[in-house]
């Protein structure tokens, strides 16, 4: 489980029912790391004691490529064990590979491009169109270093602000919870990377209604 709000999640892993249980409609949501905060105060929340969670790493979003490869090893490793694997991760950069692999292995997974948009609402999401937004989730308020700065090498040669996000206007902060701090948090990297601040309060969005169909 995710030990504090200041380091990365990689794996999650709450598989305490799991075969057990197989036959009572026991389901594995098996997700990305950056969503493993959210999933986990959902379960809390409505009391899913039939929901086990596994999460993949987070970090797999640096190259996308390798997320498909990732689900199906995980799907073939614990599909046995369970009624149901729900795979919680949008197409998240993967160009419909991740789609169409999921419709091969005979699983479902969330809908709609990434989890911006899912968080918003997809419906939502798509009319909004905002082609120069640059957005964050709570997760990525946290993990603005390891996910966004580190990667595209930001912490070395700052210069490159402009080659990077010059066409953004603003940065839209998705907020799952209504925290202070992480809305300070979020304005100062908008700050750093020289772009108008927008928040709003998603909450789960499409996540939560997704996942309450499984209830």
């Amino acid at each position: 489980m995710p030990d504090d709000n200041n380091s990365p999640i990689t794996n999650v892993k709450l598989t305490t029912n799991g075969s057990a249980n197989k036959g009572k409609g026991q389901i594995l949501l098996l997700a990305c790391g950056a969503l493993a905060r959210e999933i986990l105060d959902l379960i809390k929340a409505n009391g899913w004691s039939h929901m086990d969670l596994h999460c993949l790493p987070a970090i797999l979003h640096v190259d996308p490529r390798k997320i498909p490869n990732a689900v199906e090893q995980a799907v073939l490793k614990y599909r046995d064990n369970y009624d149901e694997v729900f795979v919680v991760y949008a197409d998240c950069g993967t160009g419909g590979v991740l789609q169409q692999l999921c419709e091969k292995l005979g699983v479902e997974m969330v809908q709609g491009p990434h989890c911006y948009s899912f968080f918003e609402g997809n419906e939502a999401f798509a009319a909004q169109d905002e082609i120069f937004s640059f957005y964050l989730t709570d997760f990525l308020v946290r993990q603005f270093d390891a996910f966004v700065v580190k990667p595209l090498g930001l912490d070395r040669h700052p210069e490159l602000r402009k080659t990077y996000f010059g066409n953004y206007k603003s940065l839209v902060y998705q907020a799952q919870t209504d925290d202070p701090e992480l809305t300070y948090l979020a304005k100062k990297h908008a700050e750093r990377l020289g772009l108008a601040f927008e928040r709003r309060l998603t909450g789960y969005g499409d996540l939560e209604t997704t996942l309450s169909a499984k209830a």
